[in-house]
């Protein structure tokens, strides 16, 4: 059964969607357009206004107007608004939901059952938690009466990826506007569609005008404009290491404050003593959840030589029978890529590693749904081989793990470490000491237990190495993470 289309969403997309600058939608000042697609079937769901340096300038200066008023509230008003735009969320979540299926491709269940409402709890999360803190510490000098207070630091910006357009964008800003920063978005320019309409929602929620504004754009003209902005005072970008290395750049050049959340090749590792059957089919859906457009999921899987054949059979027969179809359809377990481009890009790796030398255990290839012939979709595959294979090293971003066998603990550590990488892995045991000893031996800024994509606000999350750096997401850290220290000191 499909998602049907709602009066709202219908309405939505059949209008332009524009950039929000200063509490009001605009077209942006060269009047630029382009088609934002369905990766389900190749449609075109709208038409949206793209912008670059000028609306960026235009929605700095908006944020700035309004950044006085909106750091002069207590921790506590700016709370309860966070509160009314997260019940603003709510009420509209069954449209979120939708608009981040049929934008992104992911099954119409995932986007209810996980990003729509786990972002929403971002907001809670952030309010509440910044109408607890401490801003003013009091500090033992001696003959001097001293403190250190935290205040925000003004304009933050953002550059998000096209992967969980609604979920980051929360995990992003939320804790900057509890902090008492406004923010200026850069959402993917593939999938804008969620962040454009939370904008709307937050305007009638009450959050005021030039507190959260957001230009639609490609990264080289939008997104470096944003990074590059001498009026920013904090920068956070998604995506990938090599543009993260250059939007690091940038904020060094500028002295920047910058958080950068890139790639990840994860590993799972797969001790002998467990259930594999059970554990054969959660990592057959960690590839597939998203379409394996997840950078911290398990892409590399390290399992050990007297369960190698039995994990590798399991795996293959939860792997034939994932349902794939359109995301809105609600017995699709995985829908399309998000792009042609990203069809290609996934294809293009898995003919680069076969002639590298991989095993094809699973093979891969497009997959054609019946009536979207024009979407862009892919099988999941499984390889195995040697760890120099380019789809053991480098990052697909789509339903695909490499597999590895290993004979001991060091053996297994050894092939997850080799790796630049440095995002999230996890250890699979029954044997809870070996499985935390190991998960310590993995250089990363995540090691997960007999699991697999573990979030949780309180829980951090961030990664080391080229994974990024700069602070991660979802727990206090993040939030002091958007306050500037100050230290105020009189001498007695």
């Amino acid at each position: 059964m499909n998602a049907q289309l709602t009066q709202n969403v219908s309405k939505f997309l059949s209008s332009p969607v524009q950039h929000f600058i200063g509490g009001q939608f605009k077209p942006g000042a060269g009047g630029a357009t382009a088609r934002v697609l369905n990766p389900s079937d190749g449609s075109t769901l709208a038409t949206v206004a793209m912008g670059g340096a000028a609306e960026i300038d235009e929605a700095v200066a908006a944020a700035w107007k309004a950044y006085p008023a909106w750091s002069a509230l207590s921790p506590n008003e700016r709370a309860v608004k966070l509160h009314r735009f997260a019940e603003q969320l709510e009420k509209y979540a069954a449209d979120l939901a939708l608009i981040e299926s049929l934008d992104v491709g992911k099954a119409i269940t995932a986007a209810e059952g996980f990003d729509v409402p786990f972002g929403i709890e971002c907001l809670r999360y952030f309010a509440d938690l910044s109408a607890h803190a401490h801003y003013d510490v009091p500090l033992a000098i001696k003959n001097i009466e001293a403190r250190t207070h935290s205040a925000p630091y003004g304009v933050c910006g953002y550059v998000f990826p096209w992967n969980f357009p609604f979920t980051l964008l929360l995990w992003g800003i939320a804790p900057a506007l509890a902090a008492g920063n406004t923010v200026v978005v850069k959402p993917s320019e593939v999938t804008p569609l969620s962040s454009v309409f939370a904008a709307r929602l937050a305007a009638e929620a009450g959050i005021p005008d030039g507190v959260i504004n957001l230009v639609i754009g490609e990264g080289p003209s939008a997104g470096a404009a944003l990074a590059s902005h001498r009026k920013i005072k904090r920068m956070s970008f998604t995506g990938s290491p090599d543009v993260g290395k250059k939007i690091g750049e940038v904020c060094g050049r500028n002295l920047v404050p910058c958080k950068l959340e890139l790639g990840g090749k994860g590993a799972a590792v797969v001790f002998d003593d467990l259930d594999v059957e059970a554990t054969a089919k959660k990592l057959a859906g960690a590839i597939t959840l998203n379409t394996g457009q997840v950078c911290c999921t398990a892409t590399r899987w390290l399992v050990h030589e007297k369960i190698y054949d039995e994990l590798v059979n399991k795996a293959v027969a939860a792997l034939k029978e994932t349902k794939i179809g359109a995301g809105t359809d609600r017995e699709t377990q995985m829908g399309p890529l998000v792009s042609e481009t990203q069809r290609r890009r996934v294809l293009r790796y898995l003919e680069d590693g076969v002639r590298q030398g991989a095993e094809v255990i699973l093979p891969g290839g497009n997959a054609v749904p019946s009536g979207h012939e024009n979407g862009f979709y892919v099988q999941p595959s499984l390889l195995a081989g040697s760890p120099e294979n380019v789809c053991c090293r480098e990052e697909i971003f789509g339903p695909s793990a490499f597999l590895l066998k290993f004979k001991d603990e060091n053996d297994a550590v050894d092939l997850v470490n080799r790796l630049d990488y440095g995002l999230a892995n996890s250890v699979w045991s029954s044997d809870l000491k070996r499985a935390a000893r190991v998960a310590e031996k993995m250089v990363a800024g995540n090691s997960w237990i007999n699991a697999h994509n573990v979030f949780a606000y309180g829980l951090p999350y961030g990664g080391i190495n080229l994974s990024g750096f700069g602070g991660g997401v979802n727990s206090p850290q993040t939030f002091f993470d958007y306050l500037r220290p100050q230290t105020i000191a009189r001498p007695l």
